[in-house]
């Protein structure tokens, strides 16, 4: 039998902080200038994509990783869901505010 020879790529941590960064900014700058009338469709939005982060955590979370990814699945897990809850609160919130008493 031979061993099985495995290689690990190098990562490059500082392009990843660079992204991270950048989209920090960037969605920052683009919700700033969001109309008090989208917020509602924007919410919408960013559920639908918090939604997809949810799908993709549990994969990483309940799959044969190190433990180190799959608790920083779990961190995103958490991270997703708060957003998403948060995000329902909010719109039921803005959507009271227009109804008549």
């Amino acid at each position: 039998m031979t061993e099985a020879t495995t290689t690990t790529a190098a990562v490059d941590y500082w392009s990843m902080v660079f992204v991270l960064v950048l989209a920090t900014f960037i969605g920052l700058g683009v919700i700033r200038r969001v109309s008090r009338l989208l917020y509602t469709p924007l919410m919408s939005l960013t559920n639908a994509i918090s939604a997809i982060a949810v799908v993709g955590s549990l994969v990483v979370t309940g799959a044969e990783y190190p433990t180190t990814i799959r608790v920083l699945g779990a961190v995103a897990l958490f991270a997703s869901m708060t957003n998403i809850v948060s995000g329902f609160l909010i719109t039921d919130r803005m959507l009271k505010m227009f109804k008549k008493q």
